[in-house]
């Protein structure tokens, strides 16, 4: 593994020929955005016009060789998140695809119980949600002050749970779960620890195996720097047989090219949720910015970005009036910084005036979001800090 700097960041080096992967920052934009979409990089650009222009040419693509790429996917990904195998990998289209998997997957019965909280993004509540018509009863933990700890979720287990749902980082505060801790808990007591990864996976370190997560959800267009219509689902294998597909096709068949024998048994791998064809293009494209991440190392990855949040944070918790939403400790930060405004600064109006200064960030819950990546300077976290200062100040 590559030396991190105490500093935590790239080596100016890297940092450079990192950024140079991304035409955005050429024209002065300052893309402080990942938590909802990420541009694409170069690498990514050219491997979906190399397989459009393979499609508009005619060239027929063998099922082998599109196998080879699915399964490129797939080896990425292991390697992302620390999977046994790539037979734990499902390709899915979006985070819903792959909760919903599992939600609509396992067999519940009346009094079942799933236990959740009241700051989940709704893409991790609504697959669940609609299984109270079931007869599954719901148990949301408060949060406090944005956090959802481990001996909360310890408090709320009862002899009937049988899934803790939870994002690994929580979408508006930032704050990062102690998965290990949990995943141990849930582990310990037989319930399935279902985690939705998406504000995590390509952020922050993620291993599944030390952490005990029975399944990982993550659409790809935020951290993992993909295409939207991108993403995947692991399962364990114990999950994987506790689940009973609530749709499968032609491909979810142990022997496909078999088309008459309609009895077969199902795949014991993750393909068996696939059904049919998959998002091929967006696989390229998938495949090239995992590997781009992947190749800066993971652990570096996360370094950088937790430096350029220290930065962040430090800088804005200066500026009179501000209140920081996100945490401060190490361990509970990711790449999402949210601040909440003095009361008399509508932050819809300093969202639209960054946005004129070629500053992108989000406006959640009339909160301002910045979520910096690895190929981000301290230099434009500097622009953002100033530029926030600013606009309040004049406002």
């Amino acid at each position: 593994m590559s030396p991190i700097a105490p500093d935590g960041f790239f080596p100016p080096a890297q940092l450079e020929r990192i950024r140079a992967l991304f035409p955005h920052i050429k024209s002065g934009q300052v893309y402080l955005n990942h938590a909802s979409t990420s541009p694409l990089s170069t690498r990514v650009v050219d491997a979906l016009t190399e397989f459009l222009h393979e499609r508009s040419n005619g060239t027929l693509i063998s099922y082998e060789d599109e196998l080879k790429v699915e399964n490129n996917c797939r080896l990425a990904v292991q390697k992302m998140i620390d999977a046994d195998s790539t037979d734990r990998i499902t390709l899915v289209v979006n985070t819903s695809d792959s909760i919903n998997i599992v939600s609509s997957g396992l067999q519940w019965k009346p009094g079942d119980r799933i236990i959740l909280n009241d700051i989940e993004f709704p893409a991790n509540v609504y697959p669940y949600y609609h299984l109270q018509e079931r007869g599954v009863l719901i148990d949301f933990i408060k949060n406090i002050d944005g956090k959802v700890t481990a001996q909360m979720i310890a408090d709320a287990v009862t002899p009937r749970t049988r899934v803790v749902a939870l994002s690994a980082v929580q979408y508006l505060t930032g704050y990062r779960a102690d998965l290990a801790t949990i995943g141990s808990l849930c582990r310990d007591k037989g319930i399935w620890f279902v985690v939705d990864g998406i504000q995590a996976v390509g952020a922050v370190d993620v291993n599944v195996q030390s952490m005990k997560i029975d399944a990982l959800g993550a659409g790809a267009q935020k951290w993992q720097m993909s295409t939207q219509g991108t993403g995947f689902l692991y399962l364990t294998e114990a999950l994987r047989d506790a689940i009973k597909p609530a749709y499968v096709g032609w491909l979810s068949a142990e022997n496909a090219w078999d088309f008459s024998n309609y009895g077969q048994p199902l795949l014991k791998t993750g393909k068996r949720f696939e059904g049919g064809t998959v998002n091929r293009l967006g696989i390229r494209g998938m495949t090239e910015a995992l590997s781009l991440l992947l190749e800066q190392e993971i652990p570096a990855v996360e370094a950088h970005i937790l430096a350029l949040t220290r930065h962040l944070y430090e800088g804005l918790a200066n500026i009179e009036g501000v209140r920081l939403i996100s945490p401060t400790v190490d361990h509970e930060r990711a790449g999402i910084v949210t601040i909440a405004l003095p009361q008399h600064v509508d932050a819809s109006r300093i969202f639209k005036k960054l946005l004129v200064r070629n500053i992108i960030v989000s406006l959640r819950e009339g909160k301002l979001r910045y979520a910096p990546h690895f190929y981000n300077s301290i230099a434009e976290i500097d622009a953002a800090i100033e530029a926030t200062h600013e606009f309040i100040l004049h406002t």
